[in-house]
């Protein structure tokens, strides 16, 4: 099974998703039924005649939508927490745009600071480009609200042409420890499991690790999770076996709702 595994991994490496191209060509058939029946139908007008093939045979099989996984409840979690908590400021480090930082932007301004350009210009919204490895001292004490979701992980590995950096990660958490006022919330989430990098993808933290690193900075107020599966797990009471398995995740998503002491 695992060499099924790599060699579709490498397929899909170079662009080739088999599973795809099965299923599509699986749909060739009711494609085809389905075009030949609205023709029949169109024969006694014209108001909308078929011009262009574009074949779209993978929905018929798909559900509404995704409501699991990691960015899902992570963003709307802790945008939740940001309406609830109503700080003066809030900043965002390298959440998903068109996740977390879209959701808050519905109801308050966000300040969004990432190492990538952003070009649209969205009500709501204030971007500035930055690299929060590097500090910053006309940031300090700049905010009473900052979230880094699903980007920590990332910070030194290159993939979005960040320079490479081992403690990348330690310096962007340092970098908002000092951009954050005290009393401030730190709303945070990272992938979570036996400690790894995945390069040039991502880290993927211990529980404890991660717990011995923010708790010299911060208390923890909240603490959820998302594992494997998908599921969120809200406001987890942490056990020192919850901690030592990783809260039974290999690849989870931990969410932690901090203020700085």
């Amino acid at each position: 099974m695992k060499t099924i595994d790599k060699v579709l991994q490498k397929l899909s490496f170079v662009g080739f998703d088999p599973n795809t191209a099965y299923h599509n060509i699986k749909g060739l058939s009711w494609f085809y039924r389905d075009l030949r029946k609205l023709k029949s139908q169109l024969e006694n007008q014209n108001e909308f005649p078929v011009q262009v093939m574009r074949p779209m045979l993978q929905d018929k099989r798909s559900d509404s939508g995704i409501m699991s996984g990691h960015y899902f409840h992570q963003d709307l979690h802790v945008a939740k927490a940001v309406f609830r908590d109503n700080p003066l400021r809030h900043v965002d480090i390298g959440s998903r745009t068109d996740g977390f930082v879209a959701h808050v932007a519905s109801f308050r301004e966000i300040e969004v600071f990432d190492i990538r350009p952003l070009e649209n210009k969205i009500g709501n919204i204030k971007f500035v480009q930055a690299d929060f490895m590097q500090p910053n001292s006309a940031l300090t004490d700049y905010t009473d609200s900052i979230s880094s979701l699903h980007a920590i992980e990332h910070f030194g590995l290159g993939r979005y042409n960040d320079p490479i950096d081992a403690d990348g990660h330690l310096k962007g958490l340092s970098t908002i420890y000092h951009v954050l006022k005290k009393g401030g919330k730190f709303y945070f989430s990272t992938p979570i499991g036996p400690q790894r990098i995945e390069f040039n993808a991502h880290r993927v933290f211990s529980l404890k690790y991660l717990l011995q690193l923010l708790l010299k900075d911060y208390k923890l107020d909240r603490y959820s999770f998302v594992d494997d599966i998908g599921d969120l797990h809200e406001d987890i009471e942490l056990t020192d076996q919850l901690i030592a398995e990783n809260c039974g995740c290999t690849y989870g998503c931990g969410i932690f709702e901090l203020t700085k002491r």
